[in-house]
């Protein structure tokens, strides 16, 4: 059982409803795992002055979202920050099969408050630091990106000693936010949010060696049921095509057909 905590229903909104480029209800709805907020808002923008097309966006965790198509949810596509779960529900017809496709590659970090005096640059050895209370990262029980933290942890050796610091937000954007808000002193979160500009403005972060978690591999599907699959399909383009991986690649992914150079 993970420990949780509590977060007002604003601030549960702010996190995990939609975000839109568009009016709510026209154009496409997409399912995107939380770690893509800042970028697909600005990829969202870019679709729609090139397409015509509006696009709304619900971040929330892999995992949720993926139930969520399972159980009927109106989305066109499914930005998973795993691609098991897009394969999985590929394997029960709910996504279409041929659509399937990497779009990144995801890497975390140790992000603290530009104001906090923890030395974010001494690595994953700080959240030994007695004056580390609280450790936030997303739910690994459905969070990719909480699943990488807790690899990284248990892969250097401190995860025993740690664990009770542990606190978890619902997904990766809700970590930061427990950071951010100060109910934790550090968070181990994903690389996009902290280069994002209202991110970077106010914390500090430090990369956390790759090897430390399993490569988190991001897939995407058109949903077999979306009756505007001819656009999700563009969009799906968009993202993988010569307008859509800079802004990805500004946001510290790994490309496909690309390696990490960090």
């Amino acid at each position: 059982m993970v420990r949780a905590v509590g977060l007002s229903l604003a601030l549960a909104v702010l996190l995990s409803g939609p975000a839109s480029s568009g009016p709510v209800g026209q154009g496409l709805l997409v399912a995107a795992a939380a770690d893509l907020r800042y970028a697909f808002e600005e990829m969202g923008d870019a679709f729609r002055r090139v397409a015509g097309v509006p696009v709304t966006f619900s971040f929330g965790s892999s995992g949720q979202l993926a139930s969520q198509v399972e159980h009927g949810a109106p989305f066109d596509l499914l930005f998973s920050a795993n691609e098991v779960f897009v394969l999985r529900l590929a394997e029960r017809g709910l996504v279409v099969p041929d659509s399937v496709q990497l779009y990144a590659v995801g890497r975390i970090v140790l992000w603290v408050r530009r104001e906090s005096v923890l030395p974010v640059e001494q690595g994953l050895a700080l959240l030994l630091d007695s004056r580390v209370r609280y450790v936030a990262i997303a739910n690994p029980e459905h969070a990719p990106y909480g699943e990488a933290a807790r690899q990284a942890l248990v892969r250097s050796g401190i995860y025993d000693q740690v664990r009770g610091k542990l606190v978890y937000g619902e997904n990766v954007g809700s970590a930061l936010q427990l950071v951010q808000s100060g109910n934790a002193d550090v968070g181990i979160v994903a690389l996009s949010l902290a280069l994002a500009p209202p991110v970077s403005s106010v914390g500090r972060h430090w990369l956390v060696p790759d090897r430390l978690h399993d490569p988190i591999r991001q897939a995407a599907a058109v949903v077999a049921r979306s009756p505007r699959q001819g656009e999700a399909r563009r969009f799906l383009r968009f993202v993988n095509g010569p307008e859509g991986r800079p802004i990805m690649r500004r946001y510290g992914f790994v490309l496909p057909g690309e390696g990490t150079s960090r």
